[in-house]
């Protein structure tokens, strides 16, 4: 089946916005992982204006399941995931600037930049994972810089799903299975949502894992944390 991967930032941001520690963030992630989720999933970013780098520290003892830090390699990111050395770490491209992230890396302009880094994590025995466009060129290249798997960004999916364009799925499925030719696992991410997500796991094969975060703290305001992450437990597995 697919795993569920909780992405807790928007816990972070609600917290930071009356300071204190309410909602206490390692108690939510314990929560979470009890209700059954399968990996708890943190994007620590320089301004640390949701997730702390302390943050990080801190998880590393509450995280029983999978824990995935990802985030843009620069030096003290990189300081950082070889400090906690979690069960993955996944890369994405994202500059200080933006609101969250907005696109995959050109893994063959950058192949060699990637090829040092996912070398790097490795060598400390993280699986690697690198956020990537449905682009099989991107596909490919990924291939060649050594990683584990790759994260495909799934707002244009999201997007067209949204407006009743169920094709939307078809660069996914194909670049999922080109993957998975290569060698690659392959996650996904970024809008997938109680609305969309059963479809996406369905069409897209070989899909080990997605990471959900906005979606499911927006749901669990109306419907509860635990039966949220129930409610996409039985979606990825039907």
């Amino acid at each position: 089946m697919t795993r569920l991967s909780v992405n807790i930032n928007k816990i972070a941001t609600l917290r930071n916005a009356r300071g204190g520690n309410v909602p206490n963030l390692l108690q939510v992630a314990s929560d979470i992982q009890d209700f059954g989720a399968h990996g708890i999933t943190i994007h620590p970013r320089p301004d640390e204006r949701h997730i702390r780098y302390q943050d990080a520290r801190d998880l590393k003892a509450f995280v029983h399941t999978e824990f995935n830090i990802e985030g843009n390699p620069v030096g003290s990111f990189v300081d950082l995931v070889n400090e906690v050395v979690p069960e993955q770490v996944t890369l994405v491209p994202d500059s200080v600037d933006v609101l969250t992230s907005n696109a995959g890396w050109d893994t063959v302009k950058h192949k060699d930049f990637l090829t040092e880094i996912i070398a790097e994590f490795k060598y400390k025995g993280m699986r690697t994972s690198i956020f990537v466009d449905p682009v099989a060129a991107m596909i490919e290249g990924a291939a060649e810089v050594g990683t584990d798997r790759i994260e495909l960004y799934t707002e244009a999916f999201a997007s067209g799903y949204g407006e009743g364009n169920k094709q939307a799925v078809k660069p996914y499925a194909e670049c999922a299975q080109l993957a998975h030719e290569l060698g690659l696992g392959i996650n996904a991410g970024h809008d997938l949502s109680l609305d969309n997500v059963a479809f996406f796991a369905q069409e897209v094969p070989h899909l080990a894992e997605v990471s959900i975060g906005h979606a499911l703290i927006s749901e669990s305001l109306y419907l509860g944390l635990e039966n949220v992450v129930n409610m996409y437990i039985h979606k990825l597995q039907s």
